[in-house]
């Protein structure tokens, strides 16, 4: 199942912006081009109750009635951003809610993108914070919601949002000491969410090899102890060794094996209830392939993949693998 709506090439934040309506054009034509653009859902908009989840009234109400401005320098509004925004957020919440109902992968082509949006902020691109909305709705019906969040950039928006809760379980692996500056081994959540929010911070050059590592030696053990209801991914394809923002090496094929990995494990735990969500990534042959080549795979076929040097062969993120270990060693068995 795919959601999605042209409305998302509707928002421009500024002339030039790295974030821009080409990156989900390039997706969308890549999936017509190899005959996946099929099961296409129209999606409507989130509603208040929806977001007020997981951001403050006060939030809401400024975003909606600032017409003219930035929520940071990087993150204009426009008349039309707030209906694209609300757009977004209710595209990965219908996804999920039909991954969960049907028993079958979905994924959200949404923009903007929404993990960097936290309780009472926006910024990094992003507006309203599509996946927590989505998880949120999910918890709201007694479900306990696994997000792995697949982007360079941590996601300090969902974190936030759910750092003091037990429901849900925040996986992340992100290139530390970019923005948002967030993210390090030791946050592990507050309160009740201790042990909840788990950050693999990765250093630049890290790639395929440390991403498997990552996913074997943290995020299926930890993904399986927690069983989860659904999983949902953060999917952005800025990790990728042609990305020009970001310092790590994520092939194609690594990507598609990530998060067919990722998938496998739904089977296993949540009869299928899979939702990758659109975030970041702005190298428009990476973008377009990466998600092609996942599309392929949920109905069970290939896309020939252009991007596929391997640039981490070694497994150049072992110690960031080993602090998160340390940093969860009371939570979970991690061997």
């Amino acid at each position: 199942m795919l959601f999605y709506d042209p409305r998302f090439l509707e928002h421009v934040s500024s002339p030039m912006h790295v974030e821009r309506p080409e990156r989900l054009k390039a997706i969308v034509d890549r999936l017509q081009a190899e005959d996946l653009l099929k099961d296409v859902h129209t999606p409507t908009p989130a509603t208040l109750g929806q977001l007020r989840r997981v951001h403050r009234t006060s939030f809401l109400e400024y975003f909606q009635n600032l017409d003219e401005g930035f929520l940071d320098p990087e993150t204009a509004v426009h008349p039309e951003t707030w209906d694209i925004a609300l757009l977004a957020a209710g595209a990965t919440i219908a996804a999920t809610q039909e991954s969960y109902a049907r028993g079958k992968p979905a994924v959200a082509l949404v923009r903007p993108p929404g993990h960097h949006a936290g309780p009472d902020y926006g910024g990094g691109f992003c507006y309203l914070n599509n996946v927590a909305a989505a998880a949120a709705d999910q918890v709201a019906q007694g479900r306990r919601v696994a997000i792995l969040d697949y982007d360079a950039h941590h996601g300090n928006g969902t974190s936030e949002i759910f750092e003091d809760e037990a429901a849900v379980l925040y996986i992340s692996t992100h290139q530390f000491g970019i923005y948002p500056g967030t993210g390090a081994a030791a946050d592990v959540g507050k309160g009740e969410g201790r042990g909840f929010n788990v950050n693999i911070p990765f250093t630049a050059g890290c790639g395929d090899a440390s991403f498997a590592m990552a996913y074997d030696e943290i995020v299926e053990p930890v993904v399986r102890a927690y069983k989860p209801d659904l999983i949902l991914v953060s999917l952005g394809m800025d990790a990728h060794y042609r990305d020009p923002l970001t310092g790590l090496s994520l092939s194609s094929p690594g990507y598609v094996d990530l998060v067919t990995r990722s998938e496998r494990l739904a089977h296993d735990l949540c009869q299928d209830r899979f939702v990758v969500v659109l975030e970041g990534g702005y190298h428009l042959v990476a973008l377009s392939e990466v998600i092609a080549g996942i599309v392929a795979r949920m109905h069970r076929s290939h896309v020939d993949l252009e991007l596929t040097q391997l640039l981490d062969e070694t497994g150049k993120g072992k110690p960031a693998i080993e602090a998160t270990k340390r940093a969860h060693k009371e939570f979970w068995d991690l061997r």
